[in-house]
């Protein structure tokens, strides 16, 4: 199982970072989740203080472009193995930068993904 760290989520039923967190641990992945305003989705607590540790293995991202750049380093610093832009997140300067730092990235839909078991 990947853990798996959850940029952008959301405490809304509607959103797709929410639904995310559901199926993620719905397919037995730790995740971790990091938003705008605390509360729990699923056993999930949303945090908005970066509290992330380095034994991350994926970031999927559910955030606009623009409001990434503040968060390259911290996700940098995570070293994960990959970064997920989920569709609307794509960002080719962010994509360069974390591949000169050997992290892969794809550009996909982590709910699709999850659904047809290539996760």
């Amino acid at each position: 199982m990947k853990k798996t760290l959850v940029i952008g989520a959301s405490l809304n039923p509607e959103r797709y970072s929410f639904r995310a967190i559901k199926a993620l641990r719905m397919a037995g992945h730790t995740v971790v989740a990091f938003g705008l305003k605390e509360g729990l989705v699923e056993d999930v607590y949303v945090q908005k203080e970066w509290q992330c540790s380095s034994d991350i293995d994926t970031v999927t991202i559910y955030m606009n472009p623009q409001r990434q750049v503040e968060l390259y380093d911290k996700i940098i610093d995570l070293h994960p193995k990959r970064v997920i832009f989920n569709p609307g997140t794509e960002n080719p300067e962010f994509e360069t930068l974390l591949a000169s730092e050997g992290v892969e990235t794809e550009i996909a839909c982590t709910l699709v993904l999850l659904s047809i078991d290539d996760y």
